[in-house]
């Protein structure tokens, strides 16, 4: 298998290079990433309608990854209550080393092919569940071991990879492949591979959240409001559907405690 991520960078001597030079040319770069996402968005569909399958009956989504990739799911799941009022746990973002490797590398614990399987067991997977593996490289064994696991138990898979024809890819029900090539820096994929899977992991739960009813028109209706910007931003979405002042409507929205529940109490009347 040819890893296109290690492939040899387009740019040279960086350290000779200026810094505006760097900025440019890392930014050059960067514009290609949404080209190659675009390329999967017939996996990315493909997937994510599996997704919402699965949530809508009941089910939930788990991302598993080791390094960047792992913090990147994390990142995506943490966001998902706050942002759509959803309950702790419908969306899971697992990293291979633990909690721990959030912050600092886990020297090995990506090679640990049985690790990623015995993480999630913890959570009592089953195939109600969709479980989506994320390797730049796509081929993490810490990942490929629990796809695997998965697929022997029914258990739907979906894998985000920047490597064709790679372990991954091949391992996972629904694979999406975005081949954003060489990074600047060689293989680094903190970077170009890092930014494409940000993108697809944002469509993937996004349209997920919005299939599931929890954006009305273009707004996060079911949104936390666990700060002042939050309220106010809750108070002026609330102000915009029923016409109220702003101090009545900030009023009912504390009371109601969501922006839905503030705008369906004023219909009801």
């Amino acid at each position: 298998m040819k890893r296109i991520t290690e492939s040899e960078s387009h740019y040279h001597n960086l350290e000779q290079q200026s810094l505006h030079e760097l900025l440019t040319h890392i930014n050059r770069e960067d514009q290609t990433v949404p080209h190659a996402v675009a390329q999967a968005i017939p996996q990315i569909e493909a997937l994510t309608a599996q997704v919402v399958a699965k949530l809508r009956a009941g089910g939930r989504l788990f991302y598993l990854g080791a390094g960047t990739s792992g913090r990147l799911g994390i990142v995506d799941a943490s966001e998902c209550p706050p942002t759509f009022g959803v309950e702790h746990g419908l969306v899971n973002g697992l990293i291979a080393g633990g909690d721990k490797a959030i912050r600092k590398a886990v020297e090995f614990a990506e090679d640990n092919r049985e690790q990623g399987w015995t993480d999630l067991q913890e959570y009592m997977v089953s195939d109600k569940d969709v479980v989506i593996g994320i390797a730049a490289s796509g081929t993490t064994p810490y990942v490929i071991g629990a796809l695997e696991a998965c697929n022997a138990r029914g258990i739907v898979t979906g894998g985000i990879t920047c490597n064709p024809e790679s372990p991954l890819a091949l391992t996972a029900n629904y694979p999406v492949v975005a081949v954003v090539g060489p990074e600047f820096v060689t293989g680094s994929t903190r970077m170009k591979s890092g930014t494409a899977q940000k993108l697809i992991l944002n469509m993937i739960s996004t349209a997920t959240m919005i299939q599931l009813g929890r954006v009305k028109g273009n707004r996060m209706v079911d949104m936390q409001l666990s700060n002042h910007k939050l309220i106010d931003r809750g108070t002026r979405m609330v102000m915009e559907a029923t016409g109220l002042e702003y101090e009545e409507a900030a009023k009912l929205l504390q009371e109601q405690g969501s922006v839905r529940k503030a705008v369906e109490s004023i219909k009801k009347h």
